[in-house]
């Protein structure tokens, strides 16, 4: 049983009211095709459907079940742009650079609602917005160069500044201030992804389930073995993210699995009072809390930090001290589910995105993987195709590897970590 298996999909408020699916076979014998895909959360169905659109046969191998990877567990918030906001990326790379990979990031956005609209994809999506709050007085200043710098510099006027006033009126819980920005919003993110791996299934894609993947090579054509089959092809995407385990070393020294926690109350009394507007929630700390409303009322909770790979023996209760800081006023109400999930990050908090001769791979979304996820699917059929101008865009950012490579990453990220609670802390 790997990690992933102990953090409670099932006891999830996403499997709980996951849209109908008929689960799919395992890979049994030998078969060929244009393009394997590996792993079946938003990447891989998203490069799976706009390959098949584009003529191209394609299998998909899931390992587990369809979207029970990062893709169905996190929190559902649909957050425009990057990991690193305007003002870094500028620092970093110059105006021009930073505008070119920040207009990318935010066409995700227009992808998803756009896909969601084509293929009729019920999945509880709201374009309400996101705040992004400040959790420190000193964060307003932050934000207040990262407003300018977005409408000005990156041409993206969709941002307010809010006071703690204007905070408050948004989320009832005590902010310094924050980042309104109007083009985000949440969405029942299983169902997403389910949505898509139908639309892939009607475009002519297969999608084998339980079917890990054992072995990969790319000599003189890519195969991939799986224990009772292998599928040969001209090309292959990694779209595993946390859960490639030692498939692909070059991928692997750069990501980080990190496990989260998230909860959902049972219908509140009185949802509209705590988030008026029904806006996706998350805020300024390092080890973030991260919350939106369920659209049947209910408060969805995601926080706090765990640095072993053992899940808690209680996560209802270990997410709930860190809601009920949050939300005094939510003292005891009753939590109906709690998981679990894997995601990767990377020491840029940028994704890695890349190619090695017909393999092709995009991880380390860092957090931001709801949308973000979909759009590199549909970067890397481009790349393909041979348009990689928006490819090449986000493989420039390829992060470094994790110092000790994989065997020491686990030690070396748990001691950042420590340091950066104990700094939100103080």
């Amino acid at each position: 049983m790997g990690f992933n298996d102990t953090l409670a999909m099932t006891s999830s408020y996403y499997a709980a009211t996951a849209n109908a699916w008929q689960d799919r076979p395992t890979l049994a014998g030998d078969h060929r095709a244009d393009l394997v895909v590996v792993g079946a959360g938003c990447t891989g169905l998203s490069a799976a459907l706009h390959a098949a659109r584009a003529g191209l046969s394609v299998i998909i191998l899931e390992g587990g079940r369809v979207g029970w990877g990062a893709s169905g567990r996190n929190g559902g918030q649909m957050i425009p742009g990057l990991r690193k906001g305007a003002v870094e990326l500028v620092r970093a790379f110059g105006v021009e650079r930073a505008r070119a990979l920040l207009d990318l990031a935010f066409e995700a956005r227009d992808l998803v609602t756009g896909l969601i609209d084509e293929y009729g994809i019920a999945c509880d999506l709201k374009t309400t917005g996101h705040l992004l709050g400040a959790a420190r007085d000193k964060d307003l200043r932050w934000m207040a160069a990262e407003a300018e710098c977005l409408a000005t510099a990156m041409n993206y006027p969709h941002v307010d500044l809010l006071s703690a006033a204007d905070a408050r009126a948004q989320v009832a819980t005590a902010y310094s201030g924050g980042l309104l920005d109007h083009r985000g919003g949440h969405m029942h993110p299983l169902n997403y992804t389910l949505g898509l791996a139908r639309a892939a299934l009607a475009a002519g894609v297969t999608i084998f389930e339980h079917s890990p993947v054992s072995g990969l090579s790319a000599a003189g054509g890519v195969r991939v073995q799986c224990a009772s089959g292998s599928v040969r092809a001209r090309h292959a995407v990694l779209a595993g993210d946390a859960l490639l385990e030692g498939l692909a070393p070059r991928v692997n020294s750069r990501i980080m699995p990190v496990a989260n926690y998230v909860a959902a109350t049972r219908p509140l009394k009185d949802p509209v009072g705590l988030i008026p507007h029904d806006v996706a929630v998350s805020d300024s700390r390092f080890v973030v809390n991260y919350y939106r409303l369920s659209a049947d009322g209910r408060l969805i909770f995601g926080g706090g930090e765990r640095y072993t790979p053992d899940p808690p023996r209680d996560m209802a209760a270990f997410v709930r001290g860190h809601m009920e800081a949050v939300f005094p006023q939510l003292r005891g109400v009753p939590i109906a589910h709690a998981w679990g999930g894997l995601v990767s990050v990377t020491r840029t908090r940028l994704p890695h995105v890349g190619r090695q001769g017909e393999v092709l791979f995009a991880h380390g979304y860092s957090g931001l993987g709801v949308i973000l996820s979909t759009l590199a699917g549909k970067l890397l059929v481009e790349a393909l195709q041979g348009q990689t101008r928006r490819f090449d865009l986000f493989a420039s950012l390829e992060p470094p590897p994790f110092p000790g490579g994989v065997a020491l990453r686990g030690p070396l990220h748990v001691l950042g970590m420590l340091w950066y609670a104990l700094r939100d802390r103080l």
